[in-house]
């Protein structure tokens, strides 16, 4: 039997096939997903010959992951082939959302609607060269070029091992990434592979509004959402000044913290975006005259090189600014109305109000506040961290008027390959494969948009890692990250991907001949001269 998607032809309508299997994170089509992607696997023969080289994998809420392994006797340097097939929610369709998922259609309809587009994505539509929908760019493309360069090593037999993963839930929390690194490290011990590169197909994104280069990253940017519950004074709006509202304290960290240059970091000349709020709201569920005391806040931080220790250590430095500054306003907000006040806010990591709480209480009774809060809370494990800290404070009131500092998932630990010399060769073959065929090809460090690179190759020399453990206050009971079986993973990560635009918006489009023609083409050529062809 031939290869089935040796064509730009082909790979398009196996694109287009993979993205009308709607695959929405945390709906029925992500469940469906892996399993019909596994049907599609075990109908190629080689995969019908060596049926436990196909997997499926366990990622929570029935959800899994998928790996197919081609496996050649004499090798055993392996490069991984890493995709999500999960995609952001398609409201923002509107009317056509029923096309959202069907490329080829959508792209057609939208000519009816393009007095709708912005100026681009009108521009892209009308030039024939782009397909739209969801899951075009972002990523069922990379997933394609991965199948079809796996279905080429088999036909030909290639001296190099390829082990294809792809999984869900790279959208919301990276579920499926984290439960892959068990994956990953049993696979290798039990085929006796040493993997050489992990390699992604995350698209290439436009680094300012006209860009028309393409990229590839030696890298991936990390992320930390450090969070806080603010804990003031309950009192009637009528004696405002009896009490003490959490969203007057919440105002002066999100003041403090919101585009703070504190958090930024520079490394290859690229610069980490600045930290914003995420979230912010009180904690009162139902409308009354009661004054909110209660306030939580998420803030996102990116990163390069700093550690969840390091974050920690900074994030607490701006709240005790923060704290100082509100209560020498607060002091003179009393001495103008002639109040003695209710004492000044304080600043406490979750680790400290988990310790005084296992004083006060004992260690029994805490779990099970937390187990309470965390069922109270519903599916979200950013609201299940609040409740549990809140659930504590309730308990601990004397530590009142304070700022709790936390972490909320998710976490991704920046991860970067730029001087490794199998990278670096890498690179400037993907750039020189590029201009042969007809584009240009850029180098970042540190990709943008967060992948589930993230997850290997991790490297902490401290205990950096430990501030995140002791102050997420669901580690361990809803989340987990696999720090020890990440450092195990260690190879080069590298992503290219093709040409998309506007991931996550009504406008997602991917490039047709980048995907379909050029990809492949470099996909190709970097395995055969890195690995085949090398002396």
């Amino acid at each position: 039997m031939g290869r089935r998607w040796d064509t730009p032809e082909a790979r398009r309508a196996l694109f287009c096939e993979l993205v009308s299997w709607d695959s929405r994170t945390l709906s029925e089509g992500e469940r469906l997903f892996a399993q019909r992607l596994e049907t599609k696997l075990r109908d190629m023969p080689y995969f019908s010959q060596h049926p436990d080289r196909v997997g499926l994998h366990d990622a929570g809420l029935g959800r899994h992951a998928v790996t197919a392994l081609y496996r050649h006797p004499d090798a055993d340097e392996t490069v991984v082939l890493i995709s999500h097939f999960d995609t952001v929610q398609t409201d923002e369709y509107g009317s056509l959302q029923a096309l959202s998922t069907l490329p080829e259609e959508l792209t057609a309809k939208l000519h009816e609607w393009k007095h709708t587009l912005h100026k681009e994505a009108r521009a892209d539509l009308e030039s024939g060269e782009y397909l739209f929908g969801r899951g075009t760019m972002d990523m069922k493309a990379g997933l394609t070029a991965h199948l079809a360069l796996v279905e080429q090593a088999i036909g030909e037999k290639w001296p190099v091992n390829l082990l294809l993963l792809t999984v869900p839930d790279e959208e919301v929390n990276s579920a499926g990434m984290r439960a892959a690194v068990d994956v990953l490290t049993d696979l290798e011990r039990k085929h006796g592979l040493s993997y050489s590169l992990f390699l992604n197909g995350e698209p290439s994104f436009t680094q300012e509004p006209g860009d028309t280069k393409e990229y590839i990253y030696s890298g991936t940017i990390g992320k930390i959402m450090p969070a806080a519950l603010f804990y003031g004074k309950e009192t009637h709006v009528g004696e405002p000044l009896q009490g003490l509202t959490a969203n007057y304290i919440a105002s002066y960290l999100t003041q403090q913290m919101e585009f703070s240059a504190l958090f930024e970091e520079t490394a290859y000349g690229e610069k980490t975006p600045l930290p914003v709020s995420l979230y912010q709201r009180d904690l009162k569920d139902q409308y009354s005259t009661q004054t909110p005391y209660r306030a939580a806040a998420l803030y996102n931080v990116f990163l390069y090189k700093r550690t969840a220790a390091d974050v920690m250590e900074r994030f607490e430095q701006t709240a005790r600014d923060a704290a100082s500054a509100c209560n020498t306003a607060y002091r003179e907000l009393c001495r103008r109305n002639g109040v003695g006040g209710i004492g000044e806010v304080s600043v406490c990591r979750y680790e400290q109000l988990v310790a005084h709480a296992d004083e006060k209480l004992g260690a029994d009774a805490v779990r099970k506040l937390k187990e309470d809060a965390i069922a109270k809370a519903g599916s979200d494990e950013r609201e299940q961290s609040f409740a549990v800290a809140d659930r504590l404070m309730i308990e601990c009131q004397e530590l009142a008027p304070a700022i709790v500092l936390l972490y909320a998932p998710p976490y991704y630990p920046a991860v970067n390959s730029t001087e490794d010399p199998l990278v670096r060769q890498a690179v400037t073959l993907m750039q020189e494969t590029a201009r042969t065929l007809g584009s240009e090809l850029g180098q970042v460090h540190y990709f943008n948009g967060i992948c589930d690179l993230s997850y290997v190759n991790y490297t902490d020399d401290g205990d950096g890692w430990q501030a995140y453990e002791r102050n997420t206050p669901v580690w361990g009971d809803t989340y987990s990250i696999p720090f020890e079986g990440m450092k195990q993973l260690q190879a080069p990560v590298l992503n290219i991907g093709p040409l998309g635009r506007d991931a996550h918006q009504r406008t997602e489009r991917l490039h047709i001949d980048s995907a379909f023609r050029r990809l492949p083409i470099m996909l190709e050529t970097l395995i055969r001269e890195l690995f085949i062809n090398k002396k």
